[in-house]
């Protein structure tokens, strides 16, 4: 029986399998100017958030993390380091056809995959990020014990994404997300209908204390998080019990 977790964020009129197959066309259609469309969109504070992602997740030598649902690979390209495998995970071919051709990708390791479904073994990674992706997934309790099932005891996974910004923030964001985002999607990507798909996704998202909660009922210990620019994202970072615990 479906949990709470399994609700999926934005188009919850359709079946999974067809969501799933609406989301993979927004980001094929988008992944050529994605990290332009990131840009714009965020005044570019997102590269920020995504440093904060990285220096927490302070990835050492001979460590082996994955960037869920990595896209173009920005995010893998500051965690790579010679004596760590750093790998790109994502269900987008394209996404990650666009982050193979740019600078600093020729370290990365790329692999599809989709957050309900990671081509790892069991207890196999130190870290775990994953960067806007988490609401895009069709169920959310599945991939957080999927993500779980390929850590190692002691790993951890950090999750940043659009949150609930503080009240008094609230109302001009909302006004920025509904009107200025799917313009700017119409006029950069000329996809205007994926961008109000994203607009509408992390509306539908949980906020932080909801998010903790979900976290904690997948198994995850040590559950703690951070706000980011007002509450707009916040930064999510759960361990994977050691055996025994």
């Amino acid at each position: 029986m479906p949990t709470k977790l399994s609700q999926t964020f934005g188009y919850q009129d359709v079946q999974p399998g067809e969501r799933e197959r609406r989301i993979r066309q927004v980001f094929e259609k988008v992944a050529p100017r994605y990290d332009l469309m990131n840009d714009l969109m965020s005044f570019g504070i997102h590269r920020l958030w995504k440093r904060t992602l990285v220096r927490l997740a302070s990835v050492m030598e001979r460590q082996r993390v994955v960037d869920l649902a990595g896209g173009t690979g920005d995010v893998a390209r500051l965690m790579a380091r010679r004596d760590a495998m750093v790998t790109v995970c994502d269900p987008s071919l394209g996404m990650m056809s666009t982050g193979r051709s740019q600078k600093g990708a020729e370290g990365l390791l790329w692999v599809a995959g989709t957050g309900e479904y990671m081509p790892f073994p069991n207890d196999a990674l130190d870290t775990v990020t994953i960067a806007f992706g988490i609401r895009n997934v069709t169920h959310m309790d599945v991939a957080l014990r999927e993500i779980l099932r390929v850590l190692k005891p002691g790993g951890r996974l950090l999750c940043l994404e659009f949150s609930r910004p503080w009240s008094v923030v609230r109302p001009f964001y909302n006004v920025f997300s509904f009107t200025v985002i799917p313009r700017l999607g119409a006029w950069v990507s000329r996809a205007p209908e994926s961008y109000a798909y994203l607009v509408e996704s992390i509306r539908r998202f949980p906020h932080q204390e909801e998010m903790k909660k979900y976290l904690e009922d997948a198994g995850y210990s040590n559950v703690t998080y951070q706000n980011l620019t007002f509450g707009i994202a916040c930064i999510h970072v759960g361990t994977k019990p050691s055996h025994g615990d």
